[in-house]
């Protein structure tokens, strides 16, 4: 397969990872504006599988940085390699606290996954404007397009939709693992 097939196929997990996130909040506003309708009870079902779908988001996410770096044999800028620092030990840290159920490693996730966000939208609006100066190197510029999918997807865009994604299901761990009015959930 082609580097230009799996940026395409990356681009379309990247698009539908947005989507996701995007329902997901709807749902979760939905849910706390009618406790006892069906999003809320949707929402309970995401939340106690949260922790697996950040799992499989962070791992597809780390998977397809070291494809991009090994296979397509494209050179990380500095910022890249921010974000790459964010996001790698969540590959592992999600999968253990999954196969625990711990629900409090937001407690530890999410601050790298608040740091690589700001990283990455930073990165995305720089590369969506090249023209701005920046503080990357002149040989590695952080302003490469490497990818550049449906005029808009680029690779901190990637990164970008993967952490909003792993934040979510991290909230949605945190809000499974507090206890409501009664003490239990």
């Amino acid at each position: 397969m082609s580097t230009a097939a799996f940026s395409r196929f990356f681009a379309t997990l990247t698009l539908v990872t947005i989507a996701a996130t995007i329902a997901v909040v709807v749902l979760i506003v939905a849910a706390r504006l009618k406790p006892e309708g069906g999003a809320a009870m949707l929402v309970g079902d995401v939340a106690r599988n949260s922790l697996w779908l950040a799992w499989v988001v962070a791992a597809v996410t780390t998977a397809g940085s070291l494809y991009y770096s090994l296979g397509a044999h494209f050179t990380p800028c500095e910022l890249c390699w921010y974000q790459r620092i964010c996001v790698y030990p969540l590959s592992v840290v999600l999968l253990v606290a999954a196969v625990r159920r711990d629900g409090g490693v937001w407690r530890y996730a999410l601050p790298p996954t608040l740091i690589g966000i700001v990283i990455a939208v930073y990165h995305t609006q720089l590369q969506a404007f090249p023209s701005q100066q920046s503080f990357c190197s002149a040989t590695v510029p952080c302003s490469t397009r490497y990818v550049w999918e449906f005029g808009f997807v680029s690779l901190p865009l990637m990164d970008l939709a993967a952490l909003a994604f792993i934040a979510t299901m991290l909230a949605l761990a945190a809000w499974l693992q507090a206890p409501d009015e009664e003490g239990s959930r």
